[in-house]
């Protein structure tokens, strides 16, 4: 009889691992003092509760003395006339006030940045770049407000740069076609001022399909086209994501426009644009942005402040504008289809554009997304 050895099965057990350690650096004396993990997480004392109410306290006191700045900031620019809200010096090369057929638009010439002059920043060889900002219910200067924009990096590339304008108040009986055909003049005026080069075009926004009318109609006049965030096919999007698809199919028509103008008195007022733009994410506009505000109140401060400052800037639009573009581009989408007239006898197709287009996209982009854009 055989007698079978048992054996014995060892399990290790795996060593403790110790536990991560954070160094925290003390106020006072500036020393390194080493806290286990365990040791961070404490019970909140009546210390912790009072540093939590002056936090506050000093949060809310910067939060609404921010507030308050915004209103004064929007008061001084409308009391000087909302100016255009460029962060370089100009120059007027041409006011389409006083054209034959007058339109609220002017074309600008960027002559300094900071301290250096045109001839320091720029090379005379380098097409030039006329950007244009969109009239969508503010004013213009988003494409310039700040150093780090299109026009301080075609600047700091060495493009000679010109900025269009508008104007708050519109001309009498003022229409697309009139706007177009100073944009038209605009861009012959550079490119003769130039050498015959032709300019490269910034649209953005909404800016970006005048300037793709532009490309389609001055055949050989332009260069490339950049279109950052512009809407070309309007019927284009996504079930369930893009809000105002819906509610332009719940209110369509062109009545809204046409009720709005009468409001006022044949103006259409630009912050029922900007109020449309904010409708897309309510709770952002709402809440979000203030949130964001006063929870990084040492920092988002100066930034807050220079955006609100061209959001609230509001211009308005006559009541042909706003009619002609509702109902020929976002109703129509006219001018996808190749069917927009500009005038009697004169249809744009966008077939004949033969230079290079250059579009941005993003989905993060709600008021044109990627399906409108391309």
């Amino acid at each position: 009889m055989t007698k079978t050895k048992k054996r014995k099965t060892t399990t290790s057990t795996p060593k403790k691992r110790a536990p991560p350690t954070l160094k925290v650096v003390g106020h006072k004396d500036n020393e390194q003092i080493e806290h286990t993990r365990d040791d961070v997480v404490a019970e909140p004392n009546l210390q912790d509760f009072m540093d939590y109410q002056i936090d506050l306290w000093q949060r809310t006191i910067l939060f609404l003395d921010t507030l308050r700045q915004r209103g004064n900031n929007m008061l001084e620019h409308e009391r000087a006339g909302l100016p255009p809200l460029l962060d370089f010096k100009y120059e007027t090369i041409l006011d389409a006030r006083h054209f034959e057929t007058p339109v609220n638009y002017a074309l600008l010439r960027i002559t300094e940045v900071g301290d250096d002059c045109w001839e320091d920043c720029v090379d005379p060889n380098k097409p030039p770049v006329i950007v244009v900002d969109p009239r969508a219910g503010h004013g213009p200067g988003i494409g310039g407000f700040k150093h780090d924009s299109e026009v301080g990096m075609a600047l700091h590339e060495g493009h000679p740069v010109y900025f269009v304008i508008f104007f708050p108040e519109p001309g009498l009986g003022q229409t697309l076609a009139d706007v177009l055909h100073a944009l038209r003049r605009f861009v012959e005026e550079v490119a003769l001022r130039h050498s015959g080069i032709p300019p490269i075009l910034y649209g953005n926004c909404q800016a970006g399909w005048a300037v793709t009318l532009l490309a389609a109609d001055c055949e050989g006049l332009t260069g490339p086209t950049v279109l950052n965030g512009s809407p070309l096919s309007y019927w284009a999007g996504e079930a369930g994501t893009n809000p105002m698809r819906v509610s332009g199919g719940l209110l369509g028509g062109t009545w809204l426009a046409h009720l709005t103008a009468d409001l006022g008195n044949g103006r259409f007022d630009g912050a029922w644009l900007a109020q449309n733009f904010e409708n897309l994410k309510p709770e952002k506009a709402i809440w979000g942005k203030y949130a964001g505000l006063f929870a990084n109140i040492d920092t988002e401060k100066e930034r807050f402040l220079e955006f609100e400052r061209w959001w609230n800037g509001f211009y308005f639009l006559s009541r042909e504008e706003i009619v002609s573009i509702v109902e020929n581009l976002f109703i129509g989408n006219k001018l996808e289809r190749g069917e927009l007239r500009i005038d009697h006898g004169c249809a744009t197709n966008l077939r004949h554009i033969r230079n290079p287009i250059i579009v941005f996209a993003s989905y993060g982009d709600n008021i044109t997304p990627p399906h409108q854009a391309l």
